[in-house]
C-alpha cells in the first residue's frame, strides 16, 4: 500500500526554490514524498528538519544525516528550531492534507466509508477522540464545530440529531454515526455532505486550526530574506488563513498600509491565486481534486 501520494510535487519543490546548502522544514512529512524530493536537491551540507505528529510515519524515514525527524506537532517549530541551533531557515514546506494511510488504515476511523471506531487522532496518544467529542460535547459546541469547520448549512439540525441518538446509544462507530445522520443529508450528496462531517470532527479532535495559527507567525520569524514558505491546503478555512497571511503577514489578515496606500507585508506572492492540480493529476488521484498550492517569498 502507498502511505501517501504527494500532490503537486514537482509544483512544490520547484516552488521551494531550493539552495543546496540550505536549511528546509517540512512541517508534514507523512509518507516522506516530500521530504525525498528536498533531499534529492539538498547537498552535503544541506539540512532537512521534518516534523509529523503521527508516530506511523516513523516507519518512512530514512537514513540520511541530513535529516532530522520530529515526531511532534509542528506548532512546535520554534521549540525544536531552537533545540537544533537553528537560527533560520532557507524554505518551509507544508502538506496540510490528511494522508492517504490515515484514511486507508481502518481502525484510525478517519473515514466513513469503513466501519471503524470513530478515533481520528492524528497522534494517537492524543487524549480526545472523535467519538468522545461526539458523546460529550453539548449541542450548541457540537452545532459550531460543524457550522465552522465542516461549513454545513444544516449544522444545528445534524447536532441535534446527534444528541438525540446518544441520548439512547454511545455512538462510537464510523457507520452509527454516517447512519444517524442519514435522513438530514440531501440525496445524490451525501458521500459529500458526510465527508464534511468527518471533516469537521477531525479539524476539532487534532486542534489543526490553532495549529497552523500558531506556526505560521514562527515560519515569518524564521524564514530568511528569499526564504519560501509553501504551503498546500484542502479546504476553505485554512486556505483563507494562508492565502491572508501570505498578503499581509499576520495569521487575521489585518492590512497596514504605509503613508502611500501600499499594503506592508514581509512577504512577496510567487503564485498570486495560488496553483491547482491538472486534470491528469486529478485523475491519477482524486484526493488532490481540493489541493491548492501557494507560494510566497519573505522579503
Amino acid at each position: 500500500m502507498i502511505y501517501h501520494k504527494p500532490v503537486l510535487l514537482d509544483e512544490s519543490i520547484n516552488g521551494l526554490n531550493i539552495k543546496p546548502e540550505g536549511i528546509f522544514a517540512d512541517l508534514t512529512f507523512g509518507g516522506g514524498g516530500h521530504s525525498s524530493a528536498i533531499l534529492e536537491k539538498l547537498g552535503k551540507k544541506g539540512r532537512l528538519l521534518a516534523f509529523d505528529q503521527d508516530a506511523d510515519a516513523v516507519q518512512n524515514i530514512k537514513e540520511d544525516p541530513r535529516l532530522f525527524f520530529v515526531n511532534s506537532n509542528f506548532r512546535y517549530l520554534r521549540n525544536f528550531l531552537r533545540y537544533h541551533d537553528i537560527s533560520g531557515l532557507d524554505g518551509v514546506m507544508a502538506d496540510l492534507g490528511i494522508s492517504s494511510h490515515q484514511i486507508d488504515t481502518a481502525e484510525r476511523g478517519f473515514s466513513f466509508m469503513k466501519d471503524a471506531r470513530l478515533d481520528m487522532r492524528m497522534n494517537s496518544s492524543a487524549q480526545v477522540s472523535a467519538a468522545e467529542v461526539l458523546n460529550s460535547y453539548p449541542e450548541e459546541e457540537l452545532t459550531r464545530i460543524f457550522r465552522s469547520y465542516g461549513e454545513l448549512n444544516n449544522a444545528a439540525a445534524i447536532s441535534k440529531a446527534i444528541v438525540k441518538l446518544r441520548s439512547s446509544s454511545e455512538i462510537i462507530s464510523t457507520v452509527q454515526l454516517a447512519e444517524g445522520v442519514a435522513h438530514l443529508l440531501p440525496r445524490q450528496k451525501e458521500n459529500r455532505e458526510l465527508a464534511k462531517i468527518f471533516q469537521a470532527l477531525r479539524i476539532e479532535v487534532n486542534d489543526e486550526m490553532a495549529a497552523l495559527r500558531e506556526v505560521l507567525p514562527q515560519i515569518r520569524d524564521y524564514l530568511v530574506p528569499g526564504g519560501r514558505m509553501v504551503f498546500l491546503t484542502y479546504h476553505s478555512l485554512e486556505d483563507r488563513m494562508v492565502k491572508n497571511f501570505m498578503r499581509t503577514g499576520k495569521v487575521e489578515g489585518e492590512v497596514e498600509k504605509d503613508f502611500y496606500g501600499n499594503i506592508l507585508t514581509p512577504f512577496r506572492l510567487i503564485n498570486k491565486n495560488g496553483t491547482e492540480p491538472s486534470e491528469e493529476e486529478i485523475a491519477n488521484n482524486p484526493r488532490a481534486r481540493s489541493a491548492r498550492l501557494r507560494i510566497a517569498e519573505k522579503l
